[in-house]
């Protein structure tokens, strides 16, 4: 395995964090990812009046990645991942989060936090993933 700059993706998240959108909550969230291609990706979090129809910057970061080509078919996956809060402090995605990094990065994803990197798989067991639709489809 690749050796992750943790370091180099809490900047990248913490500078992301600046841009955040949270006039509501006053939370600011930053998000960076890498791919297993060594593209670095980034983004933050979207508050909206609608407290529900909020975006974390997690989602984000996997929406960012897609429409510019570097996740999914057309791109790769995620290899590693750190999320901030507005001092740049590590943060663990919600369950939310976490399953939608576990489409685009797996089981063995890399997720920073304050007692250093975990798998998303330790973060998420016995996730519901594609396969058990492939499964029930017969492929």
């Amino acid at each position: 395995m690749t050796q992750i700059e943790f370091d180099l993706l809490r900047r990248a998240a913490t500078a992301a964090m600046t841009r955040a959108y949270a006039p509501y909550s006053h939370f600011p969230v930053g998000a960076a990812g890498i791919t297993l291609d060594g593209e670095i990706i980034s983004s933050v979090n979207v508050e909206n009046v609608s407290y529900g129809l909020g975006v974390c910057a997690e989602v984000a970061l996997v929406s960012v990645g897609v429409s510019q080509g570097v996740l999914g078919p057309a791109g790769s996956a995620l290899s590693a991942v750190a999320v901030v809060d507005a001092h740049g402090s590590p943060l663990t995605p919600c369950g939310r989060c976490r399953q939608v990094l576990l489409e685009f990065g797996g089981p063995s994803l890399l997720v920073d936090g304050t007692e250093g990197p975990r798998t998303l798989g330790e973060l998420l067991p016995d996730a519901f993933g594609p396969t058990h639709l492939d499964a029930v489809r017969g492929r």
